[in-house]
């Protein structure tokens, strides 16, 4: 049964980006340690040789990206990263784009892109009918707000790195005021990294 899983790299005081994120600097300001964990190694993804990790690190991240079969962003996720050009790191996966309006020009390659103005749920829903079965992917803050808000959020697989940012776009915020309860389900040490995860109790 697919599952709609968070999965994202953060700092240990929860921030998923920096100051002023940008096309330039699509982390935000001095946020780049997040993501270090993922190109600090020597053995590639077998999704993309692109990401080159430690041994551990690889086999966890390749476990997830095995796993996914859709995923969700936002659109000012999608607008920094200028569409990924059209191709996502993980290109043979579709990737749903929770919008106000569709972009007019759109970059083309080798993703499919679905732009979904109807909002959060009917993006879950949609990208669900999409997996086939495998897990749903969010990877963008407020896309994982809304879902948690919605209880339309069942895990989290978080990659927190070893950086105090202070300043930046925080991963939990504007969540309502009833607490959310979790299950850690695993925690494992990377390089430069530790991964843990959390199941919602719903």
């Amino acid at each position: 049964m697919s599952k709609v899983i968070l999965n994202i790299s953060m700092s240990l005081d929860g921030f998923i980006a920096g100051l002023n994120d940008n096309q330039e600097q699509p982390l935000g300001a001095q946020a780049e340690a997040l993501h270090h964990w993922m190109f600090s190694g020597d053995v590639p993804s077998r999704f993309n040789p692109f990401f080159q990790l430690s041994q551990t690190d690889r086999d966890l991240f390749d476990a997830a990206a095995e796993k996914t079969g859709a995923m969700i962003v936002g659109r000012r996720t999608y607008n920094i990263v200028n569409g990924w050009g059209g191709s996502h790191p993980f290109n043979n996966v579709p990737v749903f784009v929770v919008t106000h309006n569709k972009p007019e020009n759109p970059p083309k390659g080798a993703t499919p892109f679905y732009f979904i103005t109807d909002g959060v749920e009917e993006a879950v829903k949609q990208a669900k009918k999409a997996a086939g079965g495998r897990d749903v992917s969010v990877g963008t803050a407020s896309i994982a707000q809304q879902c948690i808000s919605q209880g339309l959020l069942d895990g989290l697989d978080l990659h927190i790195a070893p950086v105090i940012l202070g300043k930046g776009i925080r991963l939990f915020e504007q969540l309502g005021e009833q607490p959310v309860a979790l299950k850690s389900t695993e925690a494992i040490e990377g390089t430069g990294v530790i991964h843990v995860k959390y199941e919602i109790i719903k």
